[in-house]
């Protein structure tokens, strides 16, 4: 199945990966969101729950893999293609290479994460025996968007609370 996808379905899978991000946003995850697809057909999607779980291993991409093992039995996922709205850390990397997907798109980089182009090449290190096709920047505005709103808002929570705390602050010390 690798490089038979079409440029609908590259775009309906990466559609389905940014829907699962939105879904991490609406509970307070960073909105990173993931599927693997096998012969055409979703068969994991996953969003980030590190927070919720508390659990650094926690990543969506991480978790679909997981998931399409054992909907498949088997840690191997021949002609998978995974599609994730930001580009997979070295962990994540890692468990890509080692279940042998064979295509990996991804939405936004990650300039200071990034395990598959920005910091490191993993997927495409000859070194290691299992090489991976990256198609980097699918629907990249989308995912970059999505995560700079994310992070936006959470910096004017943190602004809001801080003032608030101030103001608390204030009025105590004038009770005193």
């Amino acid at each position: 199945m690798s490089g038979t996808l079409t440029a609908n379905q590259i775009q309906y899978f990466m559609g389905e990966a940014l829907r699962e991000a939105r879904k991490a946003a609406l509970i307070g995850e960073v909105p990173i969101g993931a599927v693997v697809v096998q012969n055409g057909q979703i068969i994991s999607r996953a969003f980030n729950l590190r927070e919720h779980l508390q659990d650094g291993s926690q990543h969506a991409e991480y978790q679909a893999i997981l998931e399409a093992n054992r909907f498949q039995h088997s840690w191997r996922l021949p002609e998978a293609q995974l599609f994730v709205t930001l580009e997979p850390c070295i962990m994540c990397a890692g468990l890509i290479q080692q279940t042998r997907i064979t295509d990996v798109y991804y939405g936004a980089a990650d300039a200071k994460g990034g395990g598959v182009t920005s910091m490191y090449e993993l997927l495409t290190d000859e070194r290691l025996n299992h090489q991976v096709n990256v198609h980097p920047g699918v629907r990249n505005q989308e995912a970059s968007v999505l995560l700079k709103t994310f992070f936006k808002d959470v910096r004017k929570r943190k602004k809001a609370a801080k003032k608030a705390r101030q103001l608390a602050d204030k009025k105590a010390g004038q009770n005193l």
